[in-house]
């Protein structure tokens, strides 16, 4: 199976996270897009609820949507949540399974300051979703990694790890801070969750009083 990786805090979950994932399946032919929320996010310094209630909430995407399945081998780690030491773990629990790790063009961007990263390449591919329209300046250093491993999204992939798929998506103009910032209100930010998202997070009174910070 073809199987897409989306991690993140999910803090919380929202359609900036996944109608990204969905376009994502849909035009790699993914059999499933699994939803891996951090416990300990190594480039943040923490989340706002607990990881039972950031499980909860993407567990509850997953019910609504078949092809969408909940991966909570980070949420059970107690170290920082490196991608390469968990797609080392799945790929030894899945032998069986092709990997498809999805992140953002400003994680792309940064990708060669992550742990391991080269180790990353030796475990899966990786989808960059990118705004349609956009370019990487032929300059930038992750040109000549693009050169070398960038793969046509319509053409079958001869190894199981190790190319870069760009996908242009549908921006999103979701921050998951204006989310916690409208929520501390008791506002609901408008079509930004979807409903039993926004169900949950009143019935479990959470974002009530977050703490200032400046991440997404």
């Amino acid at each position: 199976m073809k199987i897409g990786i989306l991690g993140g805090t999910f803090d919380p979950i929202h359609f900036g996270h996944i109608r990204p994932a969905q376009e994502v399946r849909q035009q790699l032919n993914l059999d499933e897009v699994w939803l891996m929320p951090n416990h300990i996010p190594p480039h943040k310094s923490g989340t706002h609820v607990s990881s039972e209630d950031r499980l909860a909430m993407a567990q509850l995407i997953c019910d609504q949507l078949p092809q969408f399945r909940l991966c909570d081998i980070e949420a059970k780690r107690d170290t920082p949540s490196y991608s390469a030491l968990t797609l080392t773990q799945l790929t030894e629990m899945y032998p069986e399974h092709e990997f498809y790790f999805i992140m953002g063009m400003d994680s792309f961007l940064s990708f060669t300051r992550w742990h391991k990263w080269q180790r990353l390449l030796e475990l899966c591919h990786l989808v960059v979703c990118k705004r349609p329209g956009w370019q990487l300046d032929a300059n930038d250093p992750m040109q000549s990694l693009l050169d070398k491993r960038q793969h046509d999204i319509n053409q079958l992939t001869p190894v199981k790890f190790g190319k870069i798929f760009m996908v242009d998506i549908t921006q999103q103009d979701i921050s998951s801070t204006e989310v916690r910032q409208q929520l501390s209100t008791g506002t609901l930010p408008e079509g930004a969750l979807p409903t039993e998202i926004e169900e949950y997070i009143i019935s479990h009174h959470l974002y009530q009083n977050p703490t200032a910070d400046n991440s997404n």
